[in-house]
Parts: structure tokens; C-alpha cells; sequence
């Protein structure tokens, strides 16, 4: 390859501690916060949340190799070992979403979840992010009630936090094109609070287990299932842009990770076409197409998609973001520098540093420049 590669990563992981909301909640609390128990053979795990359970197969992927490198990455849960980690692998700042809390969007109880988060992000800003300029986290949201997720925003802010994490789906009867979620917006601009949605964050059945609305079964499952995850953001920002949240409030910036990144061109001439071709209808009128505010406004990030940078050098979308998705299975650990060699040796160098580094950059100016390529 000749020489390493450096980028910013939209998309990583920090595996928190079995024992961390025990030690950070009161007991009547913490038993009741996430956790997961594996089977002593690893098939299967049982999952607790909010005084449920449920039961899942763990994966066992053909490539062990790759399983085995992002099941075992030093780093995962350790800050110092996975500073080692980004730096073998050729990563400089990165945005770390929770492993435990993608569960919270299933919590029931607003007290409950509003306790939780809190302490939860109380731990990773000082656990993570104030390890290292490197590291953005994103923190979490107690979306069960709007107030108390303003509240918290407006909290974190204080704190020095830099992005909060939504599930796809609220866990309300208002979705995000209802104006209830007006508030939030208003506060997040105000804050320049970059809003990160995580595809596959819809909140979960407990009796299946299963995202809810994700349920094939059959021959193909396994694909259709983990295909349909990537809709949930989409959808996320379709709803925030038709609803006219975003048009309302031009300085936010909303982050999709893990989603790919090609789907935004797409999106964006199929909303241009319903908003210009059934004109009579759509409410509220935008000051700008939803194309332009998608462009303008969304940023999304992939990890081995061959199609996400044909986004900004065919279509013209320049907030593609690349993400390594550390430490999980669908991610780069153990061969980030083959992937992003494959993919962007053949690219113009203001293109890759565009994907590599500049959008992320937009986003969180403070973590800087990546070092020069220097040689492997």
C-alpha cells in the first residue's frame, strides 16, 4: 500500500463495563438499566432492560477473522489500549456512541431513563472525551419526554458535550415530524449541538427481542433484517426535513452513522419530486427544496460502501463521512487500511480528504487535522 492513511471516523463503539451502572446508579436503579449476560458457550445472551428480558443468538460470522479481531479489539473498553488501536489502524478523532445505552430507547420509565442517561453520560465525558481531544462522545438523550431531553441537552452542554445520540424512532406517539419535537430542535441549534442518529436504534420488542417493525423470518433473514436497519435513518432525517425542522433551524447539522451514504442524492430527488409534483398538498411550505437541505445540513457515514463516495464526486453531496464502526462486526478493525486503500486510492486527493477528514471536521472542528500520510 505504500503509505497509511489517515481519516476521522463518524461511527466507533466503547464497550462499557458489565459492572458500570452499578457503580454509577443506586441499586434500585442500576438493576434495572441495561445489561447483557452471555451463554457460557457464547451462542446466546440474555438481555435485561427496565425489569424485562429476552433472549438472542449471538452471531457466528463465516470470516472468523474479522469476528474474532472485533470481538477481542484491546481498545473496545479500555481508552488507553484503544488510542494503541487508532493509531495501528490509522483513525485520529472519532465519534463514540454507547454500546449499552443503544438499549435506552426501550426504557419505559421516564424516571428511570432520565437517572440513567444522566450518570451515563456523566461517565463518558469524563471516561472518554476528556481522555483525549481525539474523542467526541455521543451522548445520550431521555427521549420518553421532550422536556427532559432539553433539559439534559442543555446540561451537556455545560459539561462541554459536542453531540448527543437519538434513536431513529422516538419512543413516543409523536414522531419526528411533529412540532412537539420543536423544542429539542430549537435548543440543539441554539447549543451548535450536532444531533447523531444510529441506524438500527429503533426501540426493541421485548418479547422478541427484535427491533420493532423488523421481523422477517425465513430464507434471507439474516440480510433482510440487517438491511432494513440502514431505512430507520432515513427515515429519521425525511421526517425532519418534510416536517420543515430543519428549514426552521438552518444551523443544525444532524449526523446519520453506519447508514452508507449514497441513499442521500437519491432521497433527495424523490422529496424534490413529491414536494414539487404534488405541490398543492405539502405542508408546510420550505424555504428551499428538501434536496438543497439534505445537502446542506444531513451528513452521513459509511464503512466499505464502494458506492459512498460516487455521492459527492457524481451526485454532488459533500457531507460524506467515512466511519470504521470500532469495534463491531461490520466494521474495519484489523484491515482499516486495506479498506480505505480500496477505497479511495483511485479518488482525487480533495475528494478523500473530503470523506476522510473534512466533513467530519464541519462537524467537530476541535479534534483537527489527522497527521500527514506518512509511510506504513
Amino acid at each position: 500500500m505504500g503509505h497509511k492513511i489517515w481519516a476521522n471516523s463518524g461511527d466507533s463503539h466503547f464497550l462499557e463495563r458489565d459492572d458500570l451502572y452499578a457503580s454509577i446508579l443506586p441499586p434500585e436503579l442500576a438493576e434495572r438499566m441495561p445489561r447483557a449476560v452471555k451463554d457460557p458457550d457464547g451462542d446466546w445472551e440474555t438481555v435485561y432492560l427496565d425489569g424485562e428480558s429476552f433472549r438472542r443468538r449471538m452471531p457466528r460470522p463465516e470470516q472468523l477473522d474479522f469476528y474474532e479481531a472485533s470481538v477481542r479489539a484491546p481498545g473496545a473498553g479500555d481508552v488507553a489500549l484503544r488510542l494503541q488501536d487508532l493509531d495501528h489502524e490509522g483513525i485520529w478523532g472519532e465519534l463514540v456512541f454507547p454500546s449499552l445505552g443503544m438499549w435506552n430507547a426501550s426504557i419505559k420509565d421516564p424516571v428511570l431513563l432520565r437517572e440513567g442517561v444522566k450518570a451515563s453520560n456523566d461517565w463518558a465525558l469524563a471516561e472518554i472525551q476528556h481522555a483525549s481531544p481525539r474523542f467526541v462522545v455521543a451522548a445520550q438523550l431521555p427521549m420518553r419526554l421532550v422536556d427532559d431531553a432539553v433539559d439534559e441537552l442543555q446540561r451537556l452542554v455545560r459539561a462541554g458535550g459536542k453531540a448527543v445520540f437519538l434513536p431513529t424512532s422516538p419512543p413516543t406517539e409523536d414522531d419526528y415530524n411533529r412540532d412537539s419535537w420543536e423544542p429539542l430542535w430549537e435548543a440543539a441549534e441554539a447549543a451548535g449541538m450536532v444531533i447523531a442518529f444510529h441506524i438500527g436504534t429503533d426501540p426493541v420488542d421485548l418479547l422478541s427481542g427484535q427491533l420493532v417493525g423488523v421481523t422477517y423470518r425465513g430464507p434471507g433473514g439474516a440480510v433482510l433484517n440487517h438491511t432494513e436497519t440502514t431505512f430507520s435513518g432515513q427515515r429519521a432525517v425525511m421526517k425532519m426535513v418534510a416536517s420543515g425542522a430543519l428549514d426552521r433551524h438552518p444551523r443544525l447539522r444532524v449526523l446519520v452513522s453506519e447508514g452508507g451514504a449514497s441513499w442521500v442524492p437519491f432521497l433527495g430527488d424523490r422529496m424534490d419530486e413529491a414536494y414539487r409534483q404534488h405541490g398543492s398538498m405539502v405542508r408546510p411550505k420550505l424555504s428551499r427544496s428538501p434536496k438543497e437541505i439534505l445537502y446542506d445540513q444531513v451528513y452521513a457515514s459509511f464503512q466499505h460502501d464502494a458506492s459512498a463516495a460516487s455521492a459527492l464526486t457524481a451526485n454532488g453531496y459533500r457531507n460524506v463521512m467515512w466511519g470504521s464502526d470500532y469495534p463491531h462486526l461490520e466494521g474495519t478493525y484489523g484491515h482499516t487500511q486495506e479498506t480505505l486503500h480500496t477505497l479511495f486510492d483511485d479518488l482525487d486527493e480533495a475528494d478523500r480528504h473530503r470523506i476522510t477528514v473534512g466533513s467530519f471536521l464541519d462537524l467537530f472542528p476541535d479534534v483537527g487535522e489527522p497527521p500527514a500520510l506518512v509511510p506504513t
